[in-house]
């Protein structure tokens, strides 16, 4: 054999291989529950909030969780981004040693928003991991567990 033939034949042999494994994973990655959308973590004054993975905490506005609608839009969101994931299906409705129920609202522009206890809920622009500075501001409270 020659040795254009040799590696056309590796060539294809690793392509054939990466062919067959690409459903197995797949298919793992699919049987795989979805990753929390929301963790729980302990701030002094506060004690347990729901933050996200990043451990930014996150908030609710009262204006909402009387309609359960979205109404914190254009610099608004800018100010409170919310919590956006791609699909329904990427939100576990609940996740342990957290209470409450979550899901997600389609906002205005399309995208998918995640709720707990069907409040939308968001991040503070302006905070880092680890704090909470917007408690109990114009109408916007962290979310206490």
């Amino acid at each position: 054999m020659t040795k254009l033939a040799r590696v056309t034949t590796a060539a294809i042999t690793a392509a054939v291989a990466a062919a067959l494994m690409a459903p197995a994973a797949t298919m793992a990655e699919a049987a795989a529950p979805p990753r929390a959308p929301a963790i729980k973590i302990k701030d002094a004054r506060f004690g347990n909030i729901l933050a996200t993975q990043g451990r930014k905490a996150l908030y609710y506005w009262n204006v909402e969780k009387r309609d359960f609608k979205v109404h914190c839009t254009g610099a608004c969101a800018r100010a409170w981004p919310p919590l956006i994931v791609k699909s329904r299906a990427a939100v576990r409705t609940t996740v342990p040693g957290i209470r409450g129920r979550f899901g997600v609202i389609k906002r205005a522009n399309g995208k998918l928003q995640v709720t707990h206890n069907r409040s939308p809920i968001y991040t503070y622009a302006h905070e880092g991991p680890n704090q909470v500075l917007c408690d109990n501001v114009d109408g916007w409270f962290v979310v206490r567990l």
